[in-house]
């Protein structure tokens, strides 16, 4: 006797048959994903909330910020969709079509990605 995967009833049909029904293998599956899913979804919240706050503090396509007030905000510097080196060096870091780059000791600079409008 099989039985299904999910709620351990009895399985009818196939041989093979993993689940009585669609509800039951979506709820297995939806178990088995959810710590990758769970670790994926706070990494994209973490990256919302950069965009979020880096976006409020332009006006136009460019804005200054201490890094103080960042941190204030809720920045975490520590996460970002990707950079950008200059022919002089210096790095932009961008979440999404939002970069950011220290100017000065406390100062950075924000700016919108006029591409990707």
């Amino acid at each position: 006797m099989n039985q299904c995967l999910e709620c351990k009833s009895e399985l009818f049909g196939r041989v093979d048959k993993k689940f009585c029904s669609d509800q039951c293998r979506n709820a297995y599956n939806n178990k088995e994903k959810r710590s990758d899913n769970n670790h994926i979804r706070n990494i994209n919240n973490v990256l919302r909330k950069n965009h979020r706050i880096l976006t409020a503090l332009l006006k136009g396509d460019k804005a200054s910020a201490k890094k103080e007030k960042l941190l204030s905000l809720g920045l975490n510097f520590d996460f970002y969709t990707n950079t950008y080196q200059t022919k002089d060096g210096r790095i932009y870091f961008y979440c999404y079509d939002v970069g950011y780059i220290n100017t000065n000791d406390d100062w950075y600079t924000i700016i919108k990605k006029k591409e990707w409008d």
